[in-house]
């Protein structure tokens, strides 16, 4: 890590909801919480608790210096909603076969 950034992971505790329209795209009691400086904070929640049936891979990668390169998914009326790390730099390991969503309810 860069002087200044920081990355922490941890359980959230809280129950995470992912809706898109009417359909429910992902629901976990099990989602870690990921703060970076920088950058609002995200859910990353267990793949088995995500409808992967009604995402689509979408071919499209970005690269994080801290997380490594990022895998996307999409719904046909949005284009890379998800995202995830699937060989995540060491000092994120927790992330691994987690998918974190734009936009999530916590409750």
């Amino acid at each position: 890590m860069t002087t200044g950034h920081r990355i922490t992971i941890e359980r959230s505790g809280r129950h995470v909801r992912v809706v898109r329209g009417e359909r429910v795209l992902a629901e976990s009691d099990r989602a870690l919480v990921l703060r970076e400086t920088g950058c609002p904070e995200r859910f990353y929640i267990p793949a088995e608790d995500v409808r992967l049936d009604l995402l689509t891979p979408s071919g499209s990668q970005t690269y994080c210096p801290f997380k490594g390169t990022a895998s996307y998914w999409s719904l046909p009326e949005a284009p890379d909603l998800v995202w995830a790390y699937p060989d995540p730099k060491p000092d994120v390991a927790e992330i691994k076969d987690h998918l974190c969503f734009y936009e999530v309810e916590v409750m």
